[in-house]
């Protein structure tokens, strides 16, 4: 079986390649239209990405690979993503990252068995003053304890 985009996708592919220069400045954006399509994004979605708008896959790939926020098909249900840099290293991402491996049984990259929860470690969430951030998904939780994230965890299940 092969992938393709539904009308209303394309529709949005058309608009986006009217909006930038050429077809490489697009590939971040039908990316994005991509994973909001088939759910994550996956070898066969590259390749469809490159066909549609006449790249190689491997140049997909390269963008994808590069970008953390793209959902992988092996990621759980909930992306727990961890700050990693400056601003939260000093203000208790360690802590908060120990907390969260223990309370899962898992390591940064990895998956609960019940993929539910899928745990990484991120460069910069944009709210240093705010550290340490945990995002769940797209929200963004500042100023994160292990009990407030005991909390959030809880407010998943």
């Amino acid at each position: 079986m092969s992938l393709t985009f539904s009308e209303a996708a394309r529709k949005e592919i058309d608009f986006l390649l009217t909006r930038y220069p050429n077809r490489k400045a697009t590939a971040l954006p039908v990316l994005r239209v991509a994973e909001k399509e088939f759910g994550a994004i996956d070898n066969d979605v590259m390749v469809l990405v490159g066909k549609t708008l006449d790249l190689s896959p491997a140049f997909i790939r390269g963008i994808f690979t590069f970008y953390t926020h793209f959902r992988r098909p092996e990621w759980g249900e909930y992306l727990l993503q961890v700050c990693s840099t400056l601003s939260c290293a000093l203000r208790g991402q360690k802590t908060l990252l120990d907390h969260l491996e223990k309370k899962l049984g898992i390591k940064p990259g990895e998956t609960t068995p019940d993929r539910k929860f899928t745990l990484i470690k991120v460069e910069c969430l944009a709210r240093c003053g705010e550290a340490p951030v945990l995002q769940v998904n797209d929200e963004t939780y500042v100023d994160v304890t292990p009990e407030k994230a005991d909390k959030i965890l809880e407010s998943l299940k």
